[in-house]
């Protein structure tokens, strides 16, 4: 019956709005797909602790790719300090400098934190202390790259300093907090107070490609957590596999957004308004 009246539609529509017929449906796809400014999803890179690798190995890769991450500095870091320059020149290139504390405080109690120095311990912080702290961050970032808006990480994934969401009394500073815990949300299921990411290490190229395609096929957000590119840090993921993820995205750029964190979640932040009535 359908191939009947599809036969019958052939012979009574002019030929133009035949023609018509495959736009149609590239806009339905495109409609299905708008979240993400009509691609099928959003990935976005994110590196740690302010590393010689990232200037050394990452933005190199990223740069020639034309693609740009999220870079989340330590403030009392050594390589801040030491190469604050090269820093300013990754923002003017569109990179974006968030913050990850000026100490990287960690809750030293839980299991296999025993690294963790007691004048950085976040148990023993008081709610004030961290959000002075973490404010001192912005105030430095804003000196580096001029910018007022961005993004912060929790060290450690660590929300909590006594009973209190240290990041309520942040909220205003920022767009959005990247957290630690995996996941691939739809736009309408971001939680701009922790954003889902995959804390990688050792992960192969195929394997960093195999969670792009996930998030494409899920239509979702993808935040990739690294620290050592090609090593330093323990957590490490090698050159080559971070080259083949930077490849892939590069080849599939008209279908997927890679953007720094700062402007994935503003655009959540303005879709999830509209959603809700909210401006």
């Amino acid at each position: 019956m359908f191939s009947a009246l599809a036969q019958k539609f052939k012979r009574i529509c002019p030929p133009w709005l035949l023609a018509l017929a495959p736009l149609a449906v590239h806009a339905q796809a495109s409609s299905a797909s708008g979240d993400w400014r009509g691609k099928q999803c959003a990935v976005v890179l994110t590196y740690d602790d302010a590393l010689d690798v990232d200037l050394d190995h990452v933005l190199p890769a990223l740069d020639s790719a034309r693609l740009r991450g999220t870079f989340y500095l330590i403030g009392a870091s050594p390589v801040v300090q030491r190469r604050l320059a090269e820093w300013r020149r990754a923002a003017q290139r569109g990179h974006e400098l968030g913050n990850h504390s000026l100490f990287h405080p960690c809750d030293s109690r839980p299991p296999g934190r025993s690294w963790v120095p007691p004048t950085n311990d976040l148990s023993t912080y008081t709610l004030a202390r961290a959000v002075q702290e973490i404010e001192a961050t912005n105030t430095l970032l804003q000196a580096i790259d001029g910018q007022t808006r961005r993004t912060f990480a929790y060290p450690c994934g660590d929300l909590q300093v006594a009973d209190s969401l240290f990041y309520r009394r942040l909220r205003r500073n920022f767009v959005a907090a990247r957290g630690v815990q995996p996941g691939l949300p739809t736009l309408r299921q971001v939680a701009l107070d922790n954003v889902p990411a995959y804390g990688l290490n050792g992960e192969t190229g195929a394997q960093l490609i195999a969670l792009v395609r996930q998030a494409q096929q899920q239509r979702g957000l993808l935040v990739l957590l690294f620290h050592g590119v090609g090593g330093g840090h323990g957590l490490n993921v090698s050159r080559g596999a971070h080259q083949q993820l930077v490849r892939y995205l590069q080849q599939h750029e008209k279908e997927i957004w890679v953007a720094p964190l700062v402007e994935v979640a503003t655009h959540i932040q303005q879709e999830q308004g509209k959603l809700t009535g909210s401006k």
